[in-house]
């Protein structure tokens, strides 16, 4: 093992030395400037040997980091072109100062939401990730049995390498369906159609990708990575979906990327018009097209800019997320992700106006740290830190963090 990971961490190394990004700059300073937390005591990577010892969700980067192969690994911490709106996304929110109140009787705190009808004891949602059994052997099925251990609710991605009915299993009860809708409009239904046999409640189409993105960290992670990626990546689209199960039986012949440059609002009434599942948008930034879906029919909104993998905006969804929350007054509930790693992060999006949180790669660190023991110990703490905020501010229940718990930009 000891050789195994030394050889882990040279690939680290050689991986670092070729990154613009980190050109100059010490390891402590780019394990620093990825976490975008402030310095203290040094976090030496791997320091936790099991999933009750992390402090915080970073704890599990620095394992997964250590333990998972270097394009694993890149893939699951890369943004697109220099990483800046990966950046910007943790940035934002260190922006945001809360507003601590006190003399109030928080003895009990109420972490509940509610979501089309449903209640939910958290809002922390699992957001939806793709090809995850790179980072564990038990992929979304780990993610889905830590979802019910810790009853959270659950987006699964199209690109998911495990099944919609054995994710759905796993979890006990039907899950979120994210959709990629390809340019293939029979690819398109035969997707939506299983989603809803196996009774998902909610589609969440993502609109944030029309294009394919230049993920340039994932690629240097991959001129590192000594292992034959052949064996398992096929080239092109079909060769990409052999190994993604949601795609088993579907013509894709034709079908040259999982995105969709031609999709419009025509596109949307299409969907809205064929499921009658709940229609989310999730990739929505600005009020312009939060006003639009508020009037197609949509049922709701995640703002995203898909974790800084979508476009090299340089601007934080924390930072979009006020003027969508205007532009819907109220008409449609709104979620948000990409950048939230701590419980205040969390209270900070509630304070500003979202309905839930979804989290990407802190649970995708547990996964690739202890599998499901890991996501489950990320949404513990992520849980705590949340709580902790609300004790702290003043705030017993969800629906007592408001605008004026937080101040923005000073």
């Amino acid at each position: 093992m000891g050789d195994v990971r030394s050889e882990q961490r040279r690939r680290l190394l050689r991986f670092l030395a070729a990154s613009p990004v980190v050109a100059g700059m010490s390891i402590a300073d780019w394990f620093e400037l990825d976490a975008q937390e402030p310095a203290g005591m040094p976090r030496e990577p791997g320091a936790i040997e099991s999933a009750d010892q992390a402090l915080d969700v970073f704890d599990f980067e620095a394992v997964a980091r250590q333990k998972l192969p270097p394009a694993h690994f890149g893939y699951l911490a890369t943004g697109v072109d220099a990483d800046a709106t990966l950046r910007a996304n943790r940035a934002a929110l260190s922006r945001i100062e809360i507003r601590a109140r006190h003399l109030t009787d928080v003895t009990r705190i109420d972490t509940a939401m509610e979501l089309f009808g449903v209640r939910w004891e958290t809002p922390i949602v699992l957001a939806p990730m793709g090809s995850q059994r790179a980072f564990h052997p038990d992929a979304e099925l780990a993610v889905a049995r830590a979802a019910r251990a810790k009853r959270h609710l659950q987006i699964l991605s199209t690109v998911s390498t495990t099944s919609v009915e054995d994710v759905a299993a796993a979890r006990g009860e039907p899950i979120w369906y994210q959709l990629y809708p390809t340019s293939d409009w029979a690819v398109t239904e035969g997707l939506l159609a299983r989603a809803e046999k196996a009774g998902c409640p909610a589609i969440v189409l993502t609109v944030d990708l029309p294009v394919g993105t230049n993920r340039e960290t994932l690629l240097r992670s991959r001129r590192v990575d000594s292992r034959d990626c052949q064996i398992c990546h096929q080239p092109g689209f079909v060769g990409m979906v052999s190994r993604k199960p949601m795609f088993d039986g579907l013509d894709v012949a034709g079908v040259e990327d999982l995105v969709y440059p031609g999709m419009t609002w025509d596109f949307v009434k299409r969907l809205r018009d064929r499921t009658r599942a709940k229609l989310l948008i999730k990739g929505i930034v600005t009020a312009e097209d939060a006003a639009l879906c508020a009037t197609s029919g949509v049922d709701g909104i995640i703002v995203s800019n898909h974790g800084g993998r979508s476009e090299e905006s340089g601007r934080a969804t924390v930072d979009s997320l006020p003027e969508v929350v205007a532009a819907v007054r109220g008409r449609l509930p709104v979620l948000v992700d990409s950048g939230f790693r701590r419980g205040t992060d969390i209270f900070k999006a509630l304070a500003l106006g979202a309905r839930a949180v979804c989290i990407g790669r802190p649970y995708g660190w547990g996964l690739g740290a202890f599998g499901q023991a890991g996501v489950e110990a990320v949404l513990q703490l992520l849980r705590a830190e949340l709580e902790t905020a609300m004790r702290t501010c003043g705030t017993p229940s969800i629906k007592n963090i408001t605008p004026r718990s937080v101040v923005v930009g000073r």
